[in-house]
């Protein structure tokens, strides 16, 4: 099958979050059952841009509204990532270093969109599938079904993948003229609530909306920013598939990123040189437990209480534990999080900013792995914990719920039901305790690398959504 995956993100040509690690990996895994599956992704002004080489395959112009942009799409030269990167290079909208938070972000990925579907009308181009990802992209099913320019592509089916909710792409009705020409009799397509909703048109339009993982699919019915009703009323369009991860990336043998690499016959030994180096370079004692938090620093993620979560877990356990922060995000909790080093000295560290290295390593190295999320429609980071025998501590909602079982029931995780300083410090108590139960806690590590979250499962999952699309 010949698929477009359309993506504001793609590991490791430009990542935020878990978007670009999916779109990153899910079309390798794609093109190694047979099929050719491509990635279309703005071409942004960073690293990766500036030391790749590219052939320009196409050169066009695009109208938004009453401004008229050049555009290019560039094919990457080597297919290095294991599939066809494109990359539509529009200089005046996306010629800048950032992904989103610009003033101009409707622009910039309305006429990402536009330029795609331009393109592919312009070369005579017929997918079978085109697979959009979150509202950056969610307006192509709107117009492939009712654009006039894109009357060719009516009967391609498209796809919308719902990777967070929460974010719709909302603009308002002063811009509808950048989109290209149709029949205004069909702008209920496109609105929700008294706006343009890029993310309510697509799961309008597209043939098939799916959610990356089962419960977040039944979440987003009582909690979707206000989509509930319409989720609920396209519900049989719908389907949960979990996320997978790149398991030739995440591999504690050959991973490049780690201090020291291991197999799982000698992974106590392995973890243990990734602990010392961490304990090392942040001043920790290699002895205790370790637990860690990787992420973004948003109140989805509920990092605004990791402050206070870890304040009150090392006074009830002083000199018992060390706590690692790796994450950016919200300025006043990274204040906050820097201000605990003058009071927690030897026991605490926090390390603000990206840095994907030392987040490798502390998969490896620490021990266990904090996730309190209010909301987490699949979640990575517990996979690519248990991955590296590192045991998740989650609150039980969207794809955490799906992927870690309490050690209680017969699992190998610790889950709580909120998102509160009590829930995640008595699961941190549970954690201490296991971590002294020698034979218990080397068990679970041993269990937890064996479990198999990789793509191949997934990418098979797609392709039968796609065919049956096509019957």
């Amino acid at each position: 099958m010949n698929i477009y995956h359309i993506s504001a993100e793609c590991y490791p040509v430009a990542k935020v979050g878990g978007l670009g690690d999916v779109v990153g990996a899910l079309p390798k895994y794609q093109n190694q059952l047979g099929h050719l599956a491509r990635v279309v992704v703005p071409a942004y002004n960073n690293a990766f841009f500036q030391k790749t080489a590219y052939d320009v395959v196409h050169e066009g112009k695009l109208k938004l509204g009453y401004f008229l942009f050049s555009y290019s799409i560039l094919k990457e030269k080597t297919n290095q990532l294991g599939f066809e990167l494109y990359q539509i290079a529009i200089p005046e909208l996306f010629d800048r270093t950032n992904v989103y938070s610009y003033e101009d972000d409707t622009e910039r990925f309305l006429s990402f969109q536009i330029a795609f579907l331009n393109w592919l009308t312009e070369t005579d181009q017929l997918p079978d599938v085109i697979h959009c990802h979150d509202h950056h992209s969610g307006l192509i099913p709107f117009m492939v079904q009712h654009c006039f320019n894109y009357q060719n592509l009516k009967n391609t089916p498209t796809i919308i993948t719902i990777h967070n909710g929460q974010y719709q792409g909302w603009f308002g009705y002063d811009k509808l003229h950048y989109l290209p020409q149709f029949d205004l009799y069909k702008i209920g397509y496109l609105e929700w609530n008294g706006t343009i909703n890029p993310l309510a048109s697509a799961i309008k339009c597209a043939w098939k909306v799916t959610t990356v993982s089962p419960s977040y699919l039944d979440e987003i019915s009582n909690h979707a920013n206000g989509l509930e009703n319409l989720l609920r009323w396209e519900r049989p369009k719908s389907l949960g598939i979990l996320n997978g991860i790149d398991t030739e990336v995440w591999n504690t043998k050959t991973d490049p990123l780690l201090h020291a690499n291991y197999t799982l016959k000698d992974f106590k030994k392995g973890k243990t040189k990734n602990k010392e180096f961490l304990c090392e370079q942040f001043n920790l004692d290699p002895s205790k437990p370790l637990f860690t938090f990787i992420g973004r620093l948003v109140g989805e993620k509920g990092a605004d209480l990791i402050p206070q979560i870890c304040s009150v877990a090392l006074n009830q356990h002083p000199q018992e534990i060390n706590i690692l922060i790796l994450g950016s995000g919200d300025p006043t909790v990274e204040r906050e999080l820097e201000g605990l080093q003058n009071f927690y000295h030897g026991n605490y560290n926090a390390y603000i900013g990206y840095n994907e290295k030392l987040a490798h390593i502390l998969y490896a190295g620490a021990d266990f792995l904090l996730m309190p999320s209010r909301v987490e429609p699949c979640g990575l980071n517990q996979m690519y914990a248990l991955r590296y025998g590192n045991i998740p501590i989650v609150r039980r909602t969207g794809g955490l719920r799906d992927t870690v079982v309490d050690m209680g029931d017969g699992g190998f995780g610790i889950c709580h039901n909120e998102t509160s300083v009590f829930d995640v410090c008595h699961s941190i108590s549970r954690a201490v305790e296991l971590f002294h139960d020698t034979k218990k806690f080397d068990d679970i590590r041993k269990t937890i690398q064996q479990i198999d979250h990789s793509w191949d499962k997934v990418a098979e999952e797609y392709i039968a959504i796609y065919q049956s699309l096509k019957k």
